[in-house]
């Protein structure tokens, strides 16, 4: 019994495995062009969500790699290897699904300050035009007032 891990180990391996899982589909799904700040909004909520969620799987994980370290004490050597090469794989999963998760929260941030600059940059340019529409609805002065024409060219 000594070269068997605890039924907490399971469990905590069945868990962290399902959380992976579940992590990895939403972290898989298409990235689709969106051009509502809102939107972009709750999906940079959902990923720090996840990446909370990432901080408190952690003690899971720790424990799990403390296990193993303490089973390699007791246990004979094909066991301990097998139990290491699962905890490795897990790790290397952990690890990918961290660095995933950071990328995606960085170009959500990006895509979002973009976003925000190109419609603070069209509601300015919109004003312009509202301006400029004024400015060419006006009359022309006539032509003999050389001095409207003058302040109309330097308006232009």
């Amino acid at each position: 019994f000594d070269s068997l891990p605890p039924a907490h180990y399971k469990e905590t391996m069945n868990t962290i495995l399902v959380w992976m899982q579940q992590s990895e589909t939403k972290l898989s799904m298409p990235q689709v062009a969106i051009a509502e700040y809102e939107i972009l909004e709750q999906r940079l909520r959902e990923f720090k969500a996840l990446q909370n969620s990432l901080q408190e799987q952690q003690k899971g994980l720790n424990y799990l790699s403390t296990t193993v370290e303490d089973l390699s004490r007791k246990a004979p050597a094909e066991v301990v290897q097998s139990y290491r090469s699962e905890i490795e794989v897990v790790l290397g999963r952990w690890k990918k699904l961290s660095a995933q998760l950071a990328e995606h929260c960085q170009k959500l941030e990006e895509r979002m300050n973009k976003l925000q600059r190109f419609q603070n940059d069209t509601k300015t340019l919109k004003k312009w035009m509202a301006e400029v529409d004024v400015f060419l609805k006006e009359e022309w002065p006539a032509l003999g007032d050389s001095e409207a024409l003058e302040k109309q060219l330097e308006q232009c």
